[in-house]
């Protein structure tokens, strides 16, 4: 299917920028052979890493405590009993997750190809290194380092392109008993929810448990267990380490068996899909277009990089929302991508209170409506799109 022209995703632009914006068609296939979802077309990762990145995991407070949580089960689990344990992060942002081993005295490497948040990181005395991951790195870090205990990722695996590539790099970087622990966003989980905001440049790939399994084994990496988790509206952690060298979770078994009863294998499931995505497209715009015609004010909460998906491929303007409000100071006083709708910063949701706020994080709605009961009390309504569009006090 194809989501039609669009720009990149993060690329929130000053004005001056938006005659050169660069645009690619967002088209995602279903490969059988591997059982996932991916791109058919993605910019070249210098467009979207690079020294103006607009992502801050520190940003949000939920964040931070799962990466909190992620590092303790990875210290407490596979680091447990290890003499002088080294931790490699692929894809490390502003240290989110690295800051937890720091604290605890272990050695650790982030990799963050983008300049920007990665200064971020070093500023915090984690050591950090800005580079594409790949195999050439891995036997840098082996010949100044030494081998890694753990490899971890969070929400990166999916971004590169060049999979084989960094799998390769990844079994030269681990100990022979060493684990890989990496989780993305879940491909069954977007098509339960139809969030298919989650297609957008950076998600080259969506993995589900059956192509992970299959793409990693060529590398002689082997599932040992799966845990889902809440994050980004359904993600799945992924623990694999050298075949042969630690038991198969039971937990393997049942997802492989969940996704064959959902039918993730076939190609009908997606056709399915694509039409969900275009009936949710249009309630969406049905709403907003009678919030426009009746004069109601719908104020974006979120920029995010899923939001530049919805407003691009629902053909969301300047007459559906006023601006868009964000925390993220990088972003606030730019346009958002493609249609140019401004970000401000999330102070201005008050001033005055809009009748509606589209929640484009949809994904961090607990924590919104946590901070915006002021909002709703004053009679502020909340539209969302997943799982489907809803209008909620």
């Amino acid at each position: 299917m194809s989501f039609g022209r669009m720009p990149i995703a993060n690329g929130f632009l000053d004005p001056a920028d938006v005659a050169h914006e660069y645009f690619f068609e967002l088209s995602p296939a279903f490969c059988e052979p591997c059982g996932v979802i991916q791109l058919v077309e993605q910019p070249t990762p210098d467009r979207m890493f690079h020294g103006r990145y607009a992502f801050h995991s520190g940003t949000s407070r939920a964040m931070q405590a799962h990466f909190q949580k992620f590092a303790t089960s990875t210290i407490e689990g596979p680091l447990h009993g290890r003499a002088d344990p080294f931790v490699v992060e692929i894809g490390s942002n502003d240290g989110i997750m690295l800051r937890n081993f720091k604290a605890r005295g272990i050695r650790h490497l982030g990799v963050e190809p983008s300049t920007n948040v990665a200064d971020l990181a070093r500023e915090q005395g984690i050591e950090t290194v800005s580079d594409f991951f790949r195999r050439a790195l891995a036997e840098r870090i082996v010949s100044e380092h030494g081998r890694a205990d753990t490899v971890l990722a969070a929400n990166v695996m999916c971004h590169i392109a060049d999979l084989h590539d960094v799998v390769a790099g990844i079994a030269h970087l681990l100990k022979p008993d060493g684990v890989l622990i990496f989780e993305d966003p879940y491909l069954g989980a977007m098509i339960e929810k139809t969030s298919y905001d989650q297609v957008y440049d950076e998600h080259v790939f969506m993995f589900s448990v059956t192509s992970v399994a299959r793409a990693f084994a060529p590398h002689g990496l082997a599932l040992m267990d799966v845990e889902e988790q809440p994050t980004h509206g359904g993600s799945m952690r992924y623990i694999l380490a050298p075949a042969g060298t630690r038991p198969v979770s039971p937990s393997v078994a049942i997802w492989l068996a969940r996704e064959k009863a959902q039918r993730l294998d076939r190609p009908e499931t997606y056709e399915r899909f694509r039409r969900n995505c275009e009936r949710s497209r249009a309630d969406l715009m049905r709403v907003l277009e009678s919030m426009r015609d009746d004069g109601r004010r719908v104020v974006g909460y979120g920029a995010t990089s899923k939001s530049t998906t919805v407003i691009n491929y629902c053909g969301i303007t300047l007459e559906h929302v006023a601006f868009i409000a964000d925390t993220t100071p990088i972003k606030q006083g730019k346009l958002s991508p493609g249609a140019h709708i401004p970000v401000r910063p999330a102070e201005e949701f008050s001033k005055p209170y809009p009748d509606y706020a589209l929640l484009f994080a949809w994904n961090h709605e607990a924590e919104i409506r946590g901070k915006e009961r002021a909002f709703t009390a004053s009679g502020g309504r909340f539209i969302t799109y997943v799982p489907n569009v809803r209008v909620v006090s």
